[in-house]
């Protein structure tokens, strides 16, 4: 999908009555907005509208063949756009509003954009947790497609100035909410009558889903297909070369370290997974910004939160 990319006078408006009105006006029209959500900023727009998801994926650079994710305002409107099987229903009543996203088969009714599911007969979506989200999918009365907020493949944005740093002339709003809590994006799954497909780690663990569905959840990615975003082999990557598992810095590196330890900046000086995530995107960024050549990651332990983070770490340095 190639889409010639209108250049804006993007602004940073703080969130609140007025400013969520305008963005709905802009969802109306047809045309995307940044939006904070618990996870990473996200450029939303209407996901019904052929032209709006165009939008998003000119905006972005985003290759035609990624999916998107449509973020909902209550359960009402996700019964409406797909078939939510016992096993989905489960973990929607364990984990939304929340990081979850659970890839469903389409209602042919749906009305969604056909780019939003990038040919395949499924399609993924979740129930936000953050306000703003939720309260412009409302105000705008329509389902929103929302990828992150940057270009695609680079770090994602969990500040407002992250979007600006990535999209600035390519949207024309920025709704400003501060940090997101979770700093990763939602965890992707793709549950099934006897099992649960993990397509993208992310907040919501492996043990969590587990425990609340009573089901195992099992790898479910095929290589060289994808079906969710997230699964490029190359992804969240600033423009620096990245060294992982690294325990001491390089002259020419930038060190983000990970409990007590000698670096540049501190995922989590207590070694706190939650931390660890809330701060990995935001330090890609400071590390990526500095004067140093090269940016390295101390080891973050592989287990619980630890496998999300080194799932974006492993594509980051790709």
């Amino acid at each position: 999908m190639t889409i010639s990319t209108a250049n804006f006078t993007t602004r940073v408006s703080r969130y609140g009555a007025e400013s969520l009105r305008e963005a709905a006006l802009l969802i109306r029209a047809g045309e995307p907005v940044a939006v904070p959500t618990e996870t990473v900023y996200g450029l939303a727009a209407d996901a019904t509208d052929p032209q709006a998801v165009a939008a998003i994926f000119a905006a972005k650079g985003r290759p035609g063949f990624n999916p998107l994710i449509v973020h909902v305002a209550d359960r009402a409107m996700a019964e409406r756009l797909v078939h939510l099987p016992p096993s989905a229903a489960t973990l929607a009543d364990a984990f939304w509003p929340g990081p979850l996203t659970l890839v469903l088969p389409v209602r042919a009714d749906s009305g969604l954009a056909p780019a939003v599911m990038a040919g395949l007969p499924t399609v993924a979506i979740r129930l936000p947790a953050h306000p703003a989200m939720r309260a412009l999918i409302r105000e705008s009365g329509r389902p929103l497609a929302a990828p992150s907020a940057n270009r695609s493949g680079s770090i994602s944005p969990t500040r407002a100035e992250h979007v600006l740093g990535s999209l600035n002339g390519r949207v024309r709003l920025v709704l400003d909410e501060g940090p997101t809590s979770e700093g990763l994006e939602s965890t992707i799954v793709a549950p099934e009558d006897t099992h649960i497909r993990l397509l993208r780690p992310g907040p919501v663990t492996s043990a969590m889903l587990e425990k609340a569905s009573g089901l195992p959840v099992i790898n479910g990615l095929t290589p060289g297909k994808v079906e969710a975003p997230g699964q490029l082999a190359s992804h969240y990557a600033p423009s620096k070369p990245v060294r992982l598992n690294a325990e001491r810095a390089e002259p020419d590196e930038y060190l983000i370290g990970f409990g007590l330890m000698p670096c540049h900046a501190n995922l989590s000086v207590e070694a706190d997974l939650k931390e660890a995530a809330a701060h990995l995107f935001a330090l890609l960024h400071q590390a990526d910004a500095s004067t140093a050549a090269r940016i390295a990651i101390a080891p973050i332990p592989d287990e619980g939160l630890g496998i999300a983070i080194n799932d974006r770490l492993r594509r980051a340095a790709a």
